[in-house]
C-alpha cells in the first residue's frame, strides 16, 4: 500500500491513535463513490450544501486560531487558511452547486443538519475552551485528513468521474502545500506547548482522543451526505 503523504510527527501520530477509526473516514463509502463515479448526484450535492454551512463555522474556527496564536509563523497560517477557506474553498462549492441550479444564498441560509452541528460546535467548543493545540486536534481530522484523500483520490480516481473537480482541489499542488505548512506549523506549535516529547506529555492522551472524535464526526459527515440520496 502507498505511503500517505508527509504531514508532519503530530499528524502522524494522531492518525494512528485513531485506529480504526481513521479508515471509516478516510475510506467511506462516500469517498469511494467519489472516486469511482457512482456516488449518486444527489448525495454530493446534498453533501456540498452542508460542507458550505460547515466551511463558515469552520472559518471562524480557524479565525479562533488566529486569537490562540502565540507566534508570527502561527498568525500568518492560521490568518491565511481563514482566507483561503472563505474567498476559495467555499467558492469551489459556490461553482458547482451554480452548475446545478443552486445559488450562494440559498447555500448560505440552508439548514444544518444535527451531524454538521455536532462537528462544527465540537471543534469551536475545543478552541474556545483550549488553547491552539486542542484547537488544531479538533480540525486536523478535516485539513490533513482531506489532503491524504485528495492526494490518494488524485492517484486512484477512475477516469471520467463526474467529480474530477472536488478530487483535483484537493489533489492539487495548491492544497498539498497548505497541508504540508499547517502540518508543520501544528508540529511547532504542539513543541512549544507540551514539549518535543509528545507522547510522553500528560497531555497527549486527551489530544489523542480529541483528535479521534474528530474524525469519528467526519465519517458522520460522510454519513449525512449518503443520507442525501435516500
Amino acid at each position: 500500500m502507498t505511503a500517505h503523504p508527509d504531514y508532519g510527527r503530530a499528524y502522524q501520530l494522531w492518525r494512528q491513535a485513531s485506529g480504526k477509526a481513521w479508515d471509516l473516514y478516510a475510506r467511506h463509502a462516500f469517498v469511494e463513490g467519489l472516486k469511482d463515479g457512482t456516488l449518486p448526484k444527489e448525495a454530493f450535492l446534498h453533501y456540498l450544501i452542508q460542507d458550505y454551512v460547515f466551511l463558515i463555522h469552520f472559518s471562524r474556527a480557524w479565525a479562533l486560531a488566529v486569537v490562540k496564536s502565540e507566534s508570527l509563523e502561527e498568525l500568518k497560517i492560521a490568518s491565511g487558511t481563514v482566507n483561503a477557506l472563505v474567498n476559495f474553498e467555499m467558492q469551489l462549492h459556490v461553482g458547482i452547486c451554480a452548475e446545478h441550479g443552486i445559488s450562494e444564498e440559498q447555500l448560505f441560509e440552508a439548514e444544518e443538519e444535527f451531524a454538521n452541528l455536532a462537528y462544527t460546535r465540537y471543534v469551536l467548543d475545543a478552541g474556545q475552551n483550549g488553547d491552539l493545540v486542542d484547537l488544531l486536534a479538533a480540525l486536523m481530522p478535516c485539513v490533513l485528513g482531506y489532503g491524504e484523500i485528495g492526494e490518494r483520490l488524485g492517484r486512484e480516481a477512475t477516469e471520467g468521474t463526474p467529480y474530477q473537480q472536488w478530487i483535483d482541489t484537493y489533489a492539487g499542488e495548491e492544497f498539498q502545500d497548505v497541508c504540508r505548512d499547517v502540518g508543520s506549523m501544528l508540529d511547532r506549535a504542539v513543541a512549544a506547548r507540551i514539549g518535543d516529547d509528545f507522547e510522553s506529555s500528560p497531555r497527549w492522551a486527551k489530544l489523542c482522543e480529541r483528535f479521534t472524535m474528530a474524525t469519528k464526526l467526519e465519517a458522520g459527515f460522510w454519513d449525512m451526505g449518503m443520507a442525501g440520496a435516500d
